[in-house]
């Protein structure tokens, strides 16, 4: 059976949105959305006389250089692990 999706409330600079994600991931998304209006603020305060879209646009490429800088090796190893056991599982009923 596939999870429900429940509707999240979300803003990001000043724009609201209204999205769908599971119960699981809400609080992460939550957690990404304070992120990036942290980091609009920061941005606008650094760099005066831009437009709203030039603070988006570095605020995405501040955040997807960062994601991969900031991955927690233990999540990782962790994620690596529950890929491994899938794969073994599909190869012994192959096999």
């Amino acid at each position: 059976m596939a999870e429900e999706l429940i509707p999240v409330n979300i803003q990001i600079a000043d724009r609201a949105y209204r999205i769908r994600t599971s119960p699981k991931d809400e609080e992460s998304v939550r957690k990404t959305v304070k992120i990036i209006n942290d980091k609009l603020v920061e941005f606008k305060s650094g760099f005066a006389g831009k437009d709203m879209q030039d603070y988006v646009s570095m605020v995405i490429l501040w955040y997807a250089t960062q994601n991969g800088a900031d991955t927690n090796p233990s999540v990782v190893f962790e994620q690596l692990t529950e890929s491994l056991s899938r794969i073994e599982a599909q190869l012994d009923k192959v096999l």
